[in-house]
């Protein structure tokens, strides 16, 4: 099975439109300005000399670019002449100053000119795969060739020190992204030697440890994925975006080459991860030792790292999954992530970010040190609108512009519906228009144009009861229905709140549930319902009311307890007393959008006795 190219779905209306129109017109620009502040744009023209402010950082090409491929997908959407003046000139300042071989990076062009291609951990070949996806995206949306064929010569030069001459300093990139990167642009231009370069690198991956380690004394081979070779892997181990990457390569090469053992990797890894090491919100990477993956069940919620790339990878891993057959739960997963892991990480005025992503806060317990400069780590409670290291406020701005990519895919006889979102799909002869206000409600009407097809409807995971307003076959979590001509198809998805527990090996949850409706995760706020949330109990056997909010979603209300306070630290438990109140639920993406509060995801369950 394809995916469809996100260029071939108009997003139209409801939830996705709403959070498009914020990505174009608030964070486009607002991510933009504190790259220029800071001097990611300057340092794009390599005049950085001893002395100057902002040195151009190892990574800040990869910043740039991401800004620059969500940029060029917003002007898909909407023309923006300023916009498109700051993408020329960043092509300027690109193309003027990249070496006679093609090589650009504005760190080494400027830095350490001597070392280029030696330290593996230099981000060189990861900064060199985001320009490569900026470029096919600026030709795909423009049908300008000259940042592509800039960026071609780029690609040749990496093919000839690591492939050919074998001069550079490591093996394989030291955070992976380019194989993916490699397989967009042989896509785009049909050049093989693309593809077989970024088979070269998933093949060579983990084949040479102690080469290829970091020379950091603090990693261990399984950081960077380099214990074992990627077909003989069992479990997702070390920096959880760089895993992801890698595998959303090797998916793409699985893909091209027809290798059954990498799809085979693929498909164990996936099933480990989806399994035993995400998030109920889809995050994943459950240290900030390391960004990375530890072992099973181990999900603290205070501690969460998450890290926003990570749930974005996630997503894009999953959606890969998808090409190697119609299987509901890749899509279950990309909405999962679609709807809590990604938007998390994001405002809802679309300013400012988070990079790490909690399922649980409680700000008066995070500095509590008073006799030490030492203190034990949290994440912040507050989103920022630049960090240091930044790479999440341009992944998600191109990731949210190009959205509807993740919506439909298609076989010679099939056009699959992947992701419900208000939108239009237009290629190869079809035209298939969804409307929906999902996932306020799961009501999806769908109208059909084109030849004799059949229409599949994932049924997502988490629904217990549907109906289709049409005969259906059901396979893999997948409803067939067959169309032509000109036909109208009603999809009804039973949305009500559930409760979920976690599998009993995760001990953060235990005598924990949490609240869901459809794919949307929620969480209970400090703003809404006092302090002490870690301490309230949901009632398992109450109802739940649908209120309007600020949040493009219902708020729920439901009826919880909490302990009436007590002065004695440990009182005995047949004395305390319990009291009821509404609790208020708001979707978990919404959370620290009022100020700094507790929050808590995971809630005790029951339903205790109490006075009243």
């Amino acid at each position: 099975m394809k995916n469809i190219r996100f260029s071939d779905v108009t997003i139209t209306g409801g939830f996705w439109k709403t959070r498009q129109d914020i990505n174009r017109q608030t964070t486009l620009r607002a991510v933009y300005e504190r790259f220029r502040e800071t001097g990611r744009f300057e340092a794009l023209r390599c005049g950085w000399k001893e002395g100057d402010p902002n040195p151009p950082h190892v990574f800040w090409d990869s910043d740039v670019a991401k800004w620059m491929e969500g940029a060029a997908y917003c002007l898909r959407t909407q023309p923006d002449e300023g916009i498109a003046a700051i993408l020329e000139e960043t092509i300027d300042c690109i193309l003027q100053h990249q070496d006679e071989n093609g090589y650009f990076n504005s760190h080494f062009l400027v830095m350490e000119q001597d070392k280029r291609f030696r330290d593996r951990n230099c981000h060189e070949l990861y900064c060199a795969g985001h320009w490569f996806e900026a470029a096919v995206a600026y030709y795909e949306m423009t049908g300008k060739e000259r940042f592509l064929r800039a960026m071609c010569r780029y690609a040749d030069y990496i093919e000839r020190v690591f492939r050919q001459e074998h001069s550079a300093g490591f093996i394989t990139p030291g955070h992976p992204e380019i194989e993916l990167a490699l397989m967009r642009l042989y896509r785009a231009t049909g050049e093989k030697r693309y593809a077989a370069l970024a088979q070269y690198f998933i093949d060579q991956h983990g084949q040479h440890p102690a080469q290829d380690r970091m020379g950091q004394d603090w990693i261990k081979e399984p950081f960077n994925q380099d214990e074992v070779p990627l077909r003989e892997r069992t479990t997702a181990e070390g920096h959880a975006v760089r895993a992801l990457y890698l595998l959303c390569g090797a998916a793409d090469v699985a893909e091209e080459y027809g290798d059954t053992a990498l799809e085979q990797t693929c498909r164990r890894l996936f099933e480990n991860v989806v399994g035993q090491r995400m998030y109920i919100t889809g995050g994943v990477g459950s240290t900030y030792l390391g960004e990375a993956f530890t072992v099973d069940y181990d999900l603290p919620n205070r501690t969460a790292y998450a890290e926003t790339c990570a749930s974005i990878a996630m997503a894009m891993f999953a959606g890969r999954m998808q090409r190697f057959g119609a299987d509901s739960r890749y899509g279950d997963i990309v909405e999962t992530v679609l709807y809590n892991g990604i938007l998390s990480g994001v405002s809802m005025d679309g300013k400012s970010f988070f990079y790490e992503n909690p399922l649980a806060v409680d700000p008066a317990f995070n500095h509590v040190n008073t006799s030490t400069t030492m203190e034990e780590r949290f994440p912040i409670t507050q989103r920022l609108e630049v960090f240091e290291c930044s790479c999440c406020p341009p992944n998600i701005l191109r990731f949210v512009a190009s959205v509807g990519g993740y919506a439909y895919g298609m076989d010679d006889d099939t056009v699959y519906v992947h992701q419900y979102m208000d939108s239009v799909l237009d290629t190869d002869g079809i035209r298939l228009t969804q409307r929906t206000v999902y996932p306020q409600n799961g009501t999806v009407s769908v109208q059909y144009q084109g030849e004799k097809r059949r229409l599949a409807f994932r049924i997502p995971g988490w629904c217990r009861r549907f109906t289709l307003d049409r005969a259906y076959t059901l396979e893999n979590g997948y409803a067939y229905v067959p169309v032509e001509g000109d036909a109208a198809v009603t999809l009804e998805l039973d949305m009500p709140v559930r409760l979920v527990a976690a599998n009993p090996r995760v001990h953060a949850d235990a005598g924990r549930v949490a609240v869901m409706r459809g794919p949307v995760v929620y969480c209970a706020e400090g703003v809404d319902n006092g302090a002490d949330l870690a301490a309230v109990a949901v009632d398992i056997q109450g109802q739940f009311r649908l209120l309007d909010s600020e949040w493009l979603l219902p708020r729920l209300e439901t009826t919880a307890f909490r302990p009436q306070p007590t002065a004695n630290l440990y009182p005995d438990a047949a004395a305390v007393a319990y009291e009821p109140f509404p609790l208020t639920l708001i979707p978990y993406y919404a959370f620290a959008n009022r100020g700094e509060t507790e929050m808590q995801v995971w809630l005790l369950r029951g339903r205790p006795v109490y006075s009243g």
